[in-house]
């Protein structure tokens, strides 16, 4: 009998250390299957602390809507809004931008912060979880110094477009800094050209387009063309592209009245002949830019408008003095932005091209009289602007060495397609 009981009494020990042994094990395993959520940090705010809404403003919207419609009553709206308005005004939100609610991690989520973007850079907090404050705010920005090179075969903005750079470089160096020594609409094939330039990253990942060029370098019909970026001016942050040699790539006038998307319809030419006229002799003293309606006309230097009206054949057009020597004209637009006696300044818009007047097509006809007579402005010579300061030469000339030699040691890639060359990236923070 006493065997028995001991029997038992054994089967049961071992029936309870079983059990805690499993439940040890379950404990163990647990431990190791549990998942540690790292912290997500956006606005200055831990996101994990909070249910996370984001929306963007619609058509109706306002503050107190938005906060109505996610459970503020509106005598806290109003409260909130009279605490905020010293910072910002809520009457500002604009439709189609991005806004975030931090609400109570619970069943009720109920809102605690308002995060509006009127920008991608900078941001507006409401907070209301504890006191209400509100300021302003902006994301961390890293700029990334990149490189590209290649051989014309194309447009450029097509050669870039292939290696999936951003349209503003195109921009950049097309109407900042080479409008006055290239026209990018007659680069030739077999033309080479090497940029240095800089991408900004917001939150190290979000791409906002390229910042500025560094320094750049075009072999245009066998000639070298090179432009660095130089502070000129450190208060007011100025600053300006000049070549090798110190001269300011700027010229007295610019090459087109359209920057870009435009091409040549009809040159200056004395001697021309139409058919539709029985081959008469029919002068054409001005120089046609085709492009689409709409698209912006620049007054191609500094001047005063001594015309702006419509008139017979040239339909919508305005006329600008110059100087004592030159005066420019700008034919069939859409319409006219300016009137007589506005002062205007190189590359101001003036008017939008348009088919006014007589023309077979949307284009703006530009004349250029020199000293009363008109003459071709493609074929005229103008001197450049001042070179830098005298005082600021040898700090400039200093400054571009090291930049200068690793443009000249940038390799021109011939096959800007493959994956591999697509971009030469260094970091530049």
């Amino acid at each position: 009998m006493l065997k028995k009981y001991v029997i038992v009494a054994l089967i049961a020990i071992s029936i309870l250390s079983c059990k805690e042994k499993s439940e040890t094990n379950f404990e163990e395993e647990s431990d190791e299957l549990a998942v540690v959520v790292p912290d997500v940090y956006e606005f200055g705010f831990n996101l994990n602390d909070f249910t996370v809404k984001r929306d963007t403003v619609r058509k109706g919207d306002s503050f107190g809507v938005i906060l109505e419609r996610n459970k503020i009553g509106y005598p806290q709206i109003f409260q909130i809004a009279e605490k905020a308005k010293d910072t910002f005004n809520i009457r500002n939100l604009q439709i189609g931008k991005p806004y975030t609610l931090l609400c109570s991690k619970d069943s009720l989520e109920i809102p605690k912060c308002f995060i509006y973007q009127p920008n991608q850079e900078e941001f507006v907090v409401i907070s209301f979880q504890d006191s209400i404050h509100a300021y302003t705010s902006r994301k961390p920005i890293k700029y990334v110094e990149k490189t590209v090179t290649g051989i014309v075969t194309s447009s450029i903005s097509e050669i870039l477009d292939k290696q999936g750079i951003s349209p503003i470089l195109t921009n950049m160096l097309a109407e900042q800094i080479y409008a006055w020594t290239i026209d990018f609409t007659r680069l030739q094939k077999g033309d080479t050209f090497k940029v240095i330039y800089t991408d900004k990253y917001i939150d190290d990942t979000i791409y906002a387009g390229v910042h500025n060029v560094k320094a750049a370098f075009f072999n245009h019909k066998d000639t070298p063309h090179y432009a660095f970026r130089y502070q000129t001016d450190s208060i007011k942050n100025i600053h300006e592209y000049y070549n090798e040699a110190a001269k300011d790539l700027r010229r007295a006038f610019l090459k087109s009245p359209i920057q870009f998307n435009f091409r040549i319809s009809s040159r200056y030419n004395l001697n021309r002949r139409i058919a539709y006229y029985g081959f008469a002799l029919r002068p054409h003293k001005g120089t046609d830019f085709a492009a689409a309606v709409g698209t912006p006309i620049l007054a191609t230097a500094n001047g005063t408008v001594t015309e702006s009206q419509h008139k017979g054949g040239n339909g919508n057009y305005v006329k600008i003095r110059h100087n004592a020597t030159y005066e420019t004209q700008y034919l069939h637009m859409q319409k006219r932005k300016v009137k007589v006696g506005d002062r205007v300044k190189q590359g101001d818009v003036i008017g939008w091209v348009g088919m006014t007047g007589n023309t077979g097509g949307p284009h703006v006809c530009y004349r250029f009289w020199k000293n009363g007579q008109q003459v071709d402005p493609l074929k005229e010579k103008f001197s450049q602007s001042e070179p830098i300061a005298e005082s600021l030469k040898g700090d400039y000339l200093e400054f571009i060495k090291p930049i200068k030699e690793k443009l000249d040691g940038l390799p021109i890639l011939e096959d800007s397609n493959k994956e591999e060359e697509k971009n030469l990236i260094s970091q530049n923070n």
